[in-house]
């Protein structure tokens, strides 16, 4: 790979164990970023902190890590003593068990990397690895110290090379049952279900990501070319959702206009086939 690895370690399982990398599988290259400036000196803006009820400055060397309790104190902690609990890494990923990926839920699933072979002598043993997941339709559950944090890690096989994807602990995913703890139960007869089902069907399709665009990103950076040209700006449009009066309505208007759509793409799709035949 030619980007640097954010990673570098070994894969352990049973007495195998080989050298491999992680590699960053998201890029923010192309996101448009902001700082904060001065409006009058187009300078930049330095963060500065200050001390919530005195108002002055504090010094880099006597900010320290709080706690805050229910009653607004602090519980302080000495970076020392933030240091001594981080563990030690080893510089191994240790497969613990093999699973499917539907044992695991979605929610669950943080950040992926790419894992490969960091040299020649790792890639016979990591082919062998990545294709035997692939021919059992499995996925390595593993544990690593990772920036000074033990993961567990999920390494499933992905375009004929492995993902590792970290995972969140259980603290940190809300539970659904409390989020929707206030959601009323509702039984809907068979003609809205029906309605609900038709739209689904007449605009089934698949997902490919190139043909979703981040529309938000898209019009600053157009905004930032128009300034950097000297041409005037153009306010971007995005369309507001109808406000939804009446459900049984608004689902068969959708319906109409799916079937009415579906017909279309027919008839589009007909016409062309008969111009290739003539």
């Amino acid at each position: 790979m030619a980007r640097r690895a954010v990673w570098k370690g070994s894969l352990s399982f049973g007495k195998l164990s080989f050298s491999v990398g992680l590699y960053s599988a998201l890029s923010s290259e192309e996101k448009i970023s902001f700082h904060i400036v001065n409006r009058k000196t187009g300078n930049r803006v330095e963060r500065q902190f200050v001390d919530s009820e005195t108002g002055k400055p504090v010094d880099r060397d006597e900010q320290i890590r709080g706690h805050e309790t229910e009653d607004g104190d602090y519980v302080t902690v000495e970076p020392d003593a933030l240091k001594a609990l981080a563990p030690e890494g080893d510089k191994v990923i240790s497969v613990r068990s093999f699973i499917t990926c539907d044992d695991i839920d979605k929610l669950y699933f943080d950040k992926p990397y790419y894992l490969a072979p960091t040299d020649e002598e790792a890639e016979d043993a990591f082919r062998l690895f990545a294709q035997a997941l692939e021919k059992e339709s499995s996925a390595a559950f593993a544990e690593a110290v990772l920036f000074r944090r033990n993961r567990a890690l999920l390494i499933r096989p992905h375009d004929d090379t492995l993902i590792a994807t970290t995972l969140n602990y259980d603290y940190e995913v809300r539970s659904a049952k409390r989020v929707f703890a206030s959601l009323k139960a509702e039984d809907y007869d068979d003609e809205m279900l029906d309605l609900a089902g038709h739209i689904i069907d007449t605009r089934m399709g698949t997902f490919d990501p190139a043909d979703y665009e981040d529309r938000y990103n898209s019009a600053l950076a157009a905004v930032i070319r128009a300034k950097l040209e000297g041409k005037p700006l153009k306010p971007a449009k995005f369309k507001e959702a109808d406000n939804v009066t009446d459900l049984r309505e608004a689902l068969r208007q959708s319906a109409k206009a799916a079937g009415a759509q579906g017909k279309s793409g027919k008839r589009s799709s007909s016409k062309s086939k008969q111009r290739k035949a003539g």
